[in-house]
């Protein structure tokens, strides 16, 4: 029987490059409502997993289910994914951006991403090649987050983001929050974001190292998360 809160389900997924094993047998239920910290060093799999669950890598084995349907096409668009690098084109202005993003998408709100760059100080009329590396972070968010679907996956948001702009990104993230949807957040810097984290989930050379409620393992651990964080991969 199906969780009637399960928004996403992965069974036994495996990815494989070559010889290299990117992500080994993972399985993992993320639910409605939960900000999910996908944690781990660079190379522990959480760009692979994010991409292939977005449908843009291929698994070697094991499935994706949105929504209790397999992974398809129809079931991608219920995603908005921010990938850590920039995508956006250097010849646009942000409302060019804008322009992109409604154009591409049918959930899109335009009205809400210029009430969110309105609040978060970006000008529709910058020119994106101008921007300082945390006025683009803060675009990219706030453009990921105007779509309305039912999960958002952030990579790596406040890679390269000066201290005043993660919190903006933070901010803008609980703002958004709603409990009929899921957030994923993969990120290397546990203490900026642990405060907003209801579940985490900890990759290790593409396998799960540990899974659970960010309450529950510090409670049981007696650390935060960050101090989790580090004692997990204290020999990497």
């Amino acid at each position: 029987m199906s969780n009637l809160n399960e928004i996403l389900k992965i069974e036994n997924l495996t990815k494989k490059y070559y010889n290299k094993i990117a992500l080994e047998d993972i399985s993992i239920t993320f639910e409605r409502g939960k900000i999910y910290g996908l944690l781990g060093p660079n190379g522990s799999g959480k760009t692979t997993l994010m991409k292939i669950i977005m449908g843009l890598h291929k698994q070697t084995s094991g499935e994706v289910f949105i929504n209790n349907n397999p992974l398809s096409y129809e079931s991608k668009s219920s995603i908005s994914y921010m990938p850590t690098e920039n995508f956006l084109y250097d010849s646009f202005k942000v409302k060019h951006a804008v322009k992109f993003y409604a154009d591409m998408y049918d959930d899109f709100r335009a009205d809400y991403a210029y009430k969110i760059l309105n609040d978060i100080k970006v000008d529709p009329e910058f020119k994106i090649s101008k921007l300082s590396s945390g006025l683009t972070g803060k675009l990219k968010v706030a453009l990921a987050l105007s779509r309305d679907v039912d999960i958002y996956m952030l990579d790596e948001p406040l890679n390269g983001v000066d201290v005043l702009s993660r919190d903006t990104i933070m901010e803008l993230i609980t703002k958004c929050y709603d409990e009929k949807k899921s957030f994923i957040i993969s990120t290397h810097l546990v203490s900026e974001i642990e405060t907003i984290l209801d579940s985490v989930i900890f990759l290790r050379d593409g396998k799960i190292e540990l899974f659970g409620e960010a309450e529950e393992l510090r409670q049981s651990h007696v650390t935060s998360i960050e101090g989790l964080y580090k004692e997990v991969y204290k020999n990497v």
